[in-house]
């Protein structure tokens, strides 16, 4: 038996840091003591630096096994595999899982624990740090800064996998960077109200980024306002903003950051009074505009963005904002922009004999769901086909949400198939936009969504595939492309 509690490490555009659940970083047993507030058993037993492990697979002799416990895990119940294996020692929030003489780091909660051995090796680190958040976008405005940065920063970039961006993700991030790392770039979730600030603080980025402040979690959050507060976390340790100008809780809590933030656009059009602060605009007629302040004449390049999805031009706004805000030249950022590519998985075109799809089942939100079917309305096809499942943690307003995306399917589509918890709301918004009951189509598993698009689907339509990932909406891109080998 095993305990992996940072799941499997996924290749991203940029370097990662980590190998399964054990990280190289070594930090002082001493300072690792003080930073977490450990009580210490048998510490002469531990080396003068330690490093950890939350797995025990890939535990090596010598390392300190971290026992996290998750939602459907406890590795207290691996302690005695670990010692087994040649850990130095443990630690551990029950220390009755400890056998006797063994040496361990007695804390209140090992995940915290955890994130603050991470503070201590990013503080060792020279590289300079980024981290990223927001309701929508944040993994790929994530990946699309570290292609700018490998292009334009002139080092090496390290950059969260995947979408490990938890306070597990986090810590195995900054225990595992490299000694060359030039520049990392974080990316910080929230599940609570409150997440966000913790992770700041162990990444002490010089550059925040907020991409927007929506709807996502707003089920577990409680209201927007502790939303908005969440995410704000992201500049608790005196960060350079970047922030989008359309963003409206960030327009009303700019003037709480410590320095005038750095704003970003993609449309021309004039910004709320508030941005009063450098602004970079990234504009549908391929310019790059750079203005240092309101009034100012603005420095204007060439930029060519090639990403599907119009809302992937905010996206990669945000991405050049943060580069411009570490210093990097506006020029070569403007460069830089026409060789980007998307991470899997967002707005993910996938050729399938005569017709195709748009896969973008990595997550759901209303605002990323509307954006999604604004730039689904403007493709060409002979038939748009919208497959729409649920979206999750919406709050007591899902319903009605979920009838906003069905309203703006109905325009973008001429073909709507609904699934999942909300199907009906989906649904009912769909038909008071006025779009025959009769195209509209329920699916009750995605095997059923499969099974009707196989039969139906034409030369020339392009169906949109969109959901939350709860619904595993790969199933049914595999299902139609078995169909197709």
């Amino acid at each position: 038996m095993s305990a992996t509690t940072a799941g499997a490490a996924t290749a991203g555009t940029a370097a990662t840091a980590a190998t399964g659940g054990t990280v190289r970083a070594a930090v002082s047993t001493a300072d690792a003591i003080a930073v977490s507030g450990a009580l210490a058993r048998h510490a002469s037993g531990l080396p003068a630096r330690v490093r950890f492990s939350t797995d025990t697979r890939t535990l090596q002799p010598g390392d300190v096994y971290v026992a996290l416990i998750g939602a459907t895990f406890d590795g207290h119940a691996y302690v005695a595999e670990a010692l087994g294996r040649g850990a130095a020692g443990v630690v551990v929030s029950d220390p009755e899982a400890v056998p006797d003489g063994a040496p361990a780091l007695v804390v209140d909660d090992t995940k915290a624990a955890y994130l603050s051995f991470g503070g201590l090796a990013r503080a060792a680190s020279g590289a300079r740090f980024v981290s990223i958040t927001g309701s929508t976008g944040k993994t790929t405005t994530k990946a699309l800064l570290a292609q700018i940065l490998e292009r334009v920063g002139g080092g090496r970039v390290v950059a969260t996998p995947a979408n490990e961006n938890n306070e597990i993700g986090v810590a195995k991030l900054l225990l595992g960077l490299p000694p060359d790392a030039a520049f990392v770039v974080v990316e910080h979730g929230a599940r609570h109200a409150g997440d966000i600030e913790p992770l700041a603080r162990a990444t002490r980025p010089e550059v925040a980024v907020l991409t927007n402040v929506g709807e996502a979690h707003l089920e577990i959050m409680g209201s927007r306002e502790a939303l908005a507060e969440t995410k704000w976390g992201i500049f608790a340790t005196g960060a350079r903003g970047v922030l989008n100008a359309r963003d409206a809780a960030s327009l009303e809590r700019a003037d709480r950051l410590s320095e005038s933030p750095l704003w970003f656009a993609v449309s021309d059009e004039p910004v709320d009074a508030r941005v009063a602060g450098p602004l970079l605009v990234l504009d549908e007629a391929g310019r790059l505009s750079v203005r240092a302040r309101p009034g100012a004449a603005a420095q204007v390049f060439a930029a060519e963005v090639r990403l599907p999805g119009a809302h992937n031009r905010e996206n990669a706004a945000a991405a050049a904002a943060a580069a411009l805000a570490l210093g990097c030249e506006p020029e070569r950022i403007a460069a830089s922009l026409g060789e980007l590519t998307l991470p899997a998985g967002r707005y993910e075109r996938i050729a399938l004999g005569d017709y195709a799809l748009v896969y973008d089942g990595y997550n759901a939100s209303l605002s990323g769901a509307l954006a999604t079917l604004a730039s689904f309305a403007r493709e060409p096809a002979v038939r748009r086909i919208a497959l729409l499942s649920s979206m999750a943690e919406l709050g007591p307003e899902a319903a009605g949400m979920h009838a906003r995306v069905g309203s703006a399917a109905a325009e973008a589509s001429e073909v709507l198939l609904v699934g999942g918890d909300f199907a009906q709301d989906l649904a009912r918004g769909a038909r008071e936009r006025g779009m025959d009951p009769a195209r509209i189509v329920p699916f009750a598993s995605n095997a059923a969504a499969v099974t009707w698009l196989r039969a139906n689907a034409r030369a020339g339509d392009l169906i949109l595939v969109k959901g939350s990932r709860r619904y595993r909406l790969e199933e049914v891109v595999a299902g139609l492309r078995a169909a197709h080998d």
